[in-house]
């Protein structure tokens, strides 16, 4: 058995005869009288106190820490009273992934973990406790695709608590553990009605933003950070160089998603929007961080900018300029005084980007040229969001079969 059980009550004593005999100490029956003592693997000694006629359990503890050394699974008990929150900002703290993915990381355990899990102590962790925080995330209405993301910052938290040596083994690898469903949505591409309405709702000055995002397939961000230096009237291409983000709510300057420069062609429909745009309002100079709030600063004539001559911001954008003009197209429901406009994140400028890649597929562009447009990470997430066509492809696909089909043999 590793270590021994010392029993605080009484003590061996040497009388003056030599005999030893068992004698009661000043703590007899007062306290706690056993205490179970090892040494741990980093050579301190540890120890735990257990109450009158408890002996066999604080045995049965001692047998069971030497197991757990034996099987490589031993967990320090002062590490596994450390709290999930406790460890959690820790671990965010140590993160190497980008600013703005941290703080999305963070915000998410904030808000929908550590109300839940963040004082319960690491060691004390059971699959039922995983089951009864997924249970109020759903009563709480947090939608399966987000509570997905969540659960996946929550599992990554107590891998790297196994890791680390705070905790034994990872609640959410057990059985009855079942993820949250990703809730995974067909994309439906907005009609060309719709985007032209919804650019009419807009004020002139942001017109030309829905041009870039539905004949360029570019984000949000990456219109607001559009310069001069990114549209190349002779060779008809922009040249996606940077993006404008918000961290910790500062905007900085910062490359594309995935470090993914790239040349978009150009269509000279967008071309003379542009160049329209850019009489009426000449690009601005604008000088922002680069990548992170104290990064070096790095100057923009950019060609969209704020009222008051800065980087737009997207959370002002949204709620003041392209909420109010999905509204007026009929895309939401106005809100009513007083009130919020309803959560439209299927209607977000992202929709644009659908547009483009549901208009480019039907033209019979292929998925590699489309992912290369679009910036994405591989050709595969293209081919999974953007399997289906928009819906005139429905009609060919129809009379490309019935082509076929028509001509052989009549039914009988």
């Amino acid at each position: 058995m590793a270590g021994h059980v010392q029993d605080r009550w009484y003590k061996i004593d040497v009388g003056d005869d030599g005999e030893t005999r068992k004698v009661k100490t000043d703590r007899y029956g007062t306290g706690m009288r056993y205490r179970a003592r090892y040494v741990g693997p980093d050579g301190s000694e540890k120890s735990k106190s257990f109450p009158d006629r408890q002996k066999r359990l604080a045995e049965q503890w001692l047998s069971a820490i030497e197991a757990d050394m034996s099987r490589g699974q031993y967990i320090d008990p002062k590490t596994s009273r450390t709290t999930f929150q406790q460890y959690a900002e820790k671990w965010a703290a140590a993160q190497t992934t980008d600013l703005v993915t941290r703080d999305a990381v963070e915000r998410r355990l904030r808000l929908h973990a550590l109300p839940y899990l963040g004082t319960r102590p690491l060691g004390s962790f059971q699959p039922a406790h995983i089951r009864a925080w997924l249970r109020e995330l759903e009563n709480a209405g947090v939608p399966g695709s987000h509570a997905y993301v969540i659960y996946g910052n929550v599992r990554a938290v107590l891998s790297a608590a196994v890791d680390d040596g705070y905790l034994a083994r990872n609640p959410c690898d057990a059985q009855s553990v079942r993820a949250p469903s990703a809730d995974a949505k067909r994309v439906i591409p907005w009609l060309p009605e719709r985007v032209f309405a919804v650019r009419a709702a807009l004020a002139e000055l942001f017109r030309p933003m829905v041009d870039l995002g539905a004949g360029c397939g570019m984000r949000q961000g990456e219109i607001f950070g559009l310069g001069v230096d990114g549209v190349d009237y002779g060779t008809d291409t922009v040249h996606v160089v940077r993006q404008v983000k918000l961290i910790n709510g500062k905007p900085v300057f910062a490359p594309p998603k995935c470090d993914k420069e790239r040349d978009v062609p150009l269509p000279a429909s967008v071309a003379a929007t542009l160049q329209e745009h850019s009489d009426r309002h000449p690009p601005t100079a604008v000088t922002l961080p680069w990548k992170k709030p104290d990064g070096p600063m790095v100057t923009a004539r950019l060609l969209f900018t704020g009222l008051e001559g800065g980087a737009i911001r997207r959370n002002d954008f949204n709620t003041y300029s392209w909420k109010p003009a999905l509204a007026a197209a009929g895309v939401i429901p106005e809100r009513k005084p007083g009130e919020r406009y309803a959560s439209a994140r299927e209607h977000g400028m992202h929709a644009l980007r659908h547009f483009y890649a549901s208009v480019l597929l039907d033209a019979g562009e292929s998925i590699r040229a489309v992912s290369d447009y679009l910036g994405h990470a591989d050709p595969s997430l293209t081919l999974r969001v953007y399997a289906h066509l928009m819906p005139s492809s429905r009609e060919r696909t129809r009379s490309a079969v019935d082509a076929v089909l028509g001509c052989g043999p009549a039914a009988p």
